[in-house]
């Protein structure tokens, strides 16, 4: 096929009025005839131009679809053929599609152009093999791809080329015997190792049986990370991580027990590459999985005794929940060194040994960065109370607040430890004040909690005539001490009048913890609402919530909240406001009956799952569960509430505010099956991901499977409570 062939029809296409990941698709022609240009920079960039707007991160479009035929049509004329049979391949097995673009519309196009790549799969060149093999085995069509596949692995030699065949096979025969005789004899010890790794993954691909056979495999094939690195699948370029993914995903005492069995080998080996791949998927094994940490904690830990392999062991310590306390006297030894690693040891050692931590973080504060911020609670607080006092650590911080050049986040997280101690740092208060004009946002609540008396006097001079950005912090702390509310009210009215919807958002919620007391306040909260058409960015809308809730509070009346609440659920009815929903039917929730009004906006949120737990909440707040005239629609309705919250929490979706909305549905009043669900949920092995927890994965399912415990606790004394005596 010649090029004036391919682009014969080009021109004729809409492509105006077809869209990509940027907008209008007219530009698709030049970037296509760009990719057949003499010029092979020029041709580069459309190729990368080209990726970027019709596979956008795995998106296509109905532009990818249009664009199909002529990628077809330039592969099979030898342009760049391997680069875009890798692009088809990609465009034909994306499930992400937007502007409408009819689901299976973009692997149709790349299925009807498998007569002009299909013969690629039998070219001279093995990267092209490879290539074309990967592209039509993504189509799905079995029937005529399959037999192809089949026929072209009597005759390949190349490894990789017979892994994607292998590959290929398993992908397009997922109930056949074809694809699972052939994963069978790969994984013989003579074939080459591309082989052998692809049938691994291809069984577990399959559903197989593990055995003795594939874990024999693994281990005589590690680190598999090289053996493909040169596969196009990017799903599979970290193979041990997968394997025990999917036999983690199976969740059969047996397979987990297989995954352990791999890892506690692997990370045992005198090979630092085996011990990399080990130590990233214990660590992801440890996110998923509840006796992760029991099982593999021993082999982990050893290696921190290893300086190649410390530092990836430390990034995987924090995944290990408690079982990470028997680290502490070599994490200790890490600390006394210099330079990051010790830093990062520290950090650790301040979670699981705070008493043995703090003498460490004294000695060298400058240069422990890490360590002082977990000491203070930063990012997450994973400490059960307040780090330890320790005077050497006092004296430290002490001195580090009175270096001149002190910035960056160490002045908030010298502060924050400070104030944590209250009084015991109260000789740190000169220091403290000295900072109050430097950082006037934070230094306010340390000078209350270290010595109340002597913090008035600064307190009141920064509320009166501090810098502008720190007067809302001295005026809180001053009210905190002393009661009076006349700076802090000052302060509220300025800042509620500010032009940053962060001020205001605080503002609004101080003024509402005021109460009455703020009544003055309710003109200036009035007209810090914003107006109907500045209700379009998440910052302004969440402001507005809060302005809404602090009228109401302030007032006693729902009527100037409602309307704001109604228009934010109206406004974020889009998959990117979802959290600013969950804003508004939180403060629903709030106003409780009053908020009836707004049952039809949060009756559709229910179909979201990361909404539906806090809709939920605000349609029982309402009452919305109590006032059906018949036992049988006020069942339907309970039977309605428990299965969406159950599987909001089975999805991880705010799976914290599902529990927080079966409490206030009523424990006592789930039915068995709902039991026997919750109990799964709080006894499997799998984890449960609190949204947004994602980094701090492992505490955040320890308190879920602590809530979901207490509610299961709940139902069932209630039922002991309701059961009938009997003689």
């Amino acid at each position: 096929m010649d090029l004036v062939q391919v682009f014969a029809d080009l021109d004729a296409q809409p492509w105006a009025e077809l869209e990509h990941a940027y907008g209008s698709a007219e530009d698709l022609p030049e970037q296509l005839r760009a990719l057949a240009g003499a010029d092979e920079e020029e041709a580069g960039e459309a190729l990368g131009e080209l990726y970027s707007c019709i596979l956008h991160q795995g998106s296509v479009y109905e532009a990818s679809a249009r664009a199909v035929p002529y990628l077809a049509g330039l592969a099979a004329a030898g342009v760049r053929t391997d680069d875009l049979l890798v692009l088809l391949g990609g465009i034909a097995e994306s499930e992400a599609v937007y502007d409408g673009t009819p689901p299976g519309e973009c692997q149709a196009a790349v299925i009807g152009q498998l007569p002009l790549i299909l013969p690629l799969v039998d070219a001279e060149d093995a990267v092209v093999r490879q290539a074309a093999v990967w592209a039509v085995a993504r189509t799905g069509a079995v029937e005529p791809v399959l037999p192809v596949l089949l026929r072209r692995r009597e005759r390949e030699e190349e490894p990789l080329v017979r892994a994607e065949l292998l590959a290929g096979a398993v992908l397009l025969d997922q109930a056949g015997a074809a694809a699972a005789d052939l994963v069978t004899a790969a994984l013989e010890a003579g074939e080459p190792g591309e082989l052998r790794i692809a049938a691994v993954l291809g069984s577990l691909d399959l559903g197989l049986p593990w055995t003795g056979t594939h874990h024999q495999a693994v281990l005589s094939l590690l680190p598999a990370d090289p053996l493909v690195a040169d596969r196009f699948d990017l799903e599979r370029t970290e193979p041990l991580h997968r394997i025990v993914e999917a036999l983690l995903d199976r969740d059969t005492s047996a397979d987990r027990e297989a995954a352990f069995a791999l890892l506690d080998f692997a990370l045992r080996v005198p090979n630092d590459e085996v011990r990399a791949e080990a130590l990233w998927a214990t660590e992801q094994a440890c996110v998923s999985s509840r006796s992760a940490p029991a099982r593999l904690a021993n082999p982990l830990i050893a290696l921190l005794d290893d300086p190649a392999s410390a530092r990836p062991a430390l990034s995987a310590l924090d995944k290990l929940g408690p079982h990470a306390a028997m680290a502490a006297p070599a994490l200790a030894a890490l600390a006394t060194d210099g330079g990051d690693q010790a830093d990062r040891a520290l950090k650790a050692l301040v979670v699981v040994d705070p008493e043995r931590a703090a003498p460490l973080l004294a000695r060298d504060l400058p240069e422990r960065p890490a360590a002082l911020g977990a000491a203070c609670g930063f990012p997450y607080d994973r400490l059960d109370g307040p780090f330890p006092y320790h005077p050497e650590l006092l004296a430290a911080a002490r001195a580090r607040l009175a270096v001149p050049e002190l910035d960056g986040n160490e002045p908030i997280h010298l502060t924050r430890l400070l104030a944590s101690w209250g009084e015991p740092a109260a000789p740190a208060f000169p220091e403290l004040a000295a900072l109050l004009g430097r950082f006037p946002a934070f230094v306010p609540a340390a000078l209350a909690a270290v010595d109340p008396g002597r913090a008035v006097v600064p307190l009141e001079e920064a509320a009166a005539s501090g810098p502008e950005r720190g007067r809302f912090a001295a005026a809180r702390a001053l009210h905190s001490l002393t009661g009076d509310l006349e700076p802090l009210l000052t302060v509220l009215a300025a800042e509620l009048a500010a032009d940053d919807t962060h001020r205001i958002r605080q503002a609004a919620r101080a003024t509402a913890d005021l109460g009455k007391d703020a009544a003055v306040l309710v003109p200036r909260l009035r007209a810090a609402l914003g107006a109907d058409d500045d209700r379009v960015t998440t910052p302004r809308l969440d402001a507005d919530l809060d302005i809404a809730l602090a009228l109401w509070r302030l007032t006693g009346d729902p009527g100037e909240a409602l309307p704001v609440i109604a228009a934010v659920l109206e406004a974020t009815d889009t998959e990117w406001m979802r959290w600013t929903a969950v804003n508004a039917a939180r403060a629903a929730a709030r106003l409780g009956p009053a908020a009836a009004a707004l049952r039809p906006a949060l009756e559709r949120g229910l179909a979201d799952p990361e909404r539906a737990p806090s809709m939920a909440l605000a349609l029982l707040a309402t009452g919305a569960a109590t006032e059906h005239h018949t036992d049988r629609a006020h069942h339907a309705d309970h039977a309605r509430l428990a299965d969406t919250l159950l599987r909001c929490a089975e999805r991880d979706a705010d799976p914290m505010g599902a529990l927080e909305a079966l409490a206030a549905l009523g424990p006592e009043s789930l039915t068995e099956p709902e039991l026997h669900r919750l109990t799964s949920l709080a006894e499997r092995d799998h984890r449960v991901w609190s949204t947004g927890q994602e980094s701090d994965v492992v505490s955040s399912d320890a308190r879920f499977q602590e809530a979901a415990r207490a509610l299961l606790r709940t139902a069932t004394a209630s039922r002991r409570t309701d059961a009938p005596a009997t003689d």
